[in-house]
């Protein structure tokens, strides 16, 4: 059985107007035609859609039931031009985006906020992930892109582009009543937290962010007791607040209050984090690059 949408749109126009006549004026035909056209529809469904007289037309049970979906059907196509150009220019679809933990409390909140105020239609899939899950996720093109944190390995660089998005100082995470705090306000040094142990994310996580921090303290002439290890951001926070030991953190990490912390900023100098968007140098997809596009204006 093949029906096509120009029966579907001659028998509704016909069931709504109750009359062959008007029905062929509102579609800017003949009469026989019409008619012809919906006999074949008849035919083709094996049942009469329309009781007929010469005073009238109406419709039969089978038409009763054929006509919402038939209304239904023709609206649904009627959409399909605009919604094969939203989805042609990004206005619509998919964008299935990874981040480190970090990024939530700095880039993330506004860079979201800021996309679906331009592109509603699009559905965003978000996920945590460390930055190394994030590097295998892409090369497998599991998702569309990655807030992470540099750098990337060499392998990457060839199948990847990259973006930097922000870059931020490293601040003190530390337990709230620390003696080295009481006895010191404002910034503090490295050299004054040496009995401290270090919470830390592991090194095969985020071996730049790893590397980094430990170069702070080798420059202060330090060499930090590593006491505890965590993958998730909010966990080292929650340990510093436990008293489990200090952690040297990107400064928007300080909008994650928790009772028993406090966030200092550092004597010594430090680097600046980097993160920055990740993504397949062959993804053609138009959500990823409207994503990219509000991306390179902020």
């Amino acid at each position: 059985m093949n029906i096509e949408l120009r029966q579907l749109r001659y028998f509704v126009a016909v069931a709504e107007e109750r009359h062959f006549g008007r029905a062929a004026l509102r579609l800017h035909m003949t009469q026989p035609p019409l008619s012809q056209a919906i006999q074949a529809l008849e035919a083709n469904l094996g049942t009469p859609l329309f009781a007929r007289t010469k005073r009238s037309v109406a419709l039969t049970p089978a038409g009763l039931a054929l006509l919402p979906e038939a209304q239904r059907l023709l609206q649904q196509a009627a959409t399909l031009p605009d919604l094969v150009r939203r989805a042609a220019s990004g206005e619509s679809g998919l964008l299935t985006l990874s981040f480190v933990s970090t990024a939530d409390y700095s880039i993330l909140p506004p860079l979201l906020r800021a996309f679906r105020e331009a592109y509603p239609l699009v559905q965003i899939d978000l996920q945590e992930a460390t930055s190394d899950l994030q590097l295998a996720q892409l090369m497998e093109g599991r998702i569309d892109a990655g807030l992470l944190i540099p750098p990337l390995p060499d392998k990457a660089k060839l199948a990847l582009e990259y973006q930097p998005v922000l870059a931020e100082p490293l601040i003190l995470a530390a337990p709230s009543g620390l003696k080295a705090l009481r006895a010191k306000k404002g910034k503090i040094a490295l050299s004054d937290l040496a009995d401290m142990p270090l919470i830390i994310f592991p090194r095969r996580i985020s071996p730049g962010f790893h590397d980094t921090i430990l170069g702070c303290f080798r420059a202060a002439g330090v060499t930090p007791h590593i006491g505890q290890e965590a993958i998730q951001m909010q966990t080292i926070v929650g340990l510093v607040s436990a008293g489990m030991g200090i952690a040297l953190v990107p400064q928007s990490v300080s909008n994650l209050q928790r009772p028993g912390v406090d966030y200092r900023e550092l004597q010594d100098q430090t680097p600046l984090v980097e993160t920055g968007l990740a993504w397949r140098r062959d993804n053609v997809s138009p959500v990823l690059q409207a994503f990219l596009e509000l991306l390179r204006k902020k």
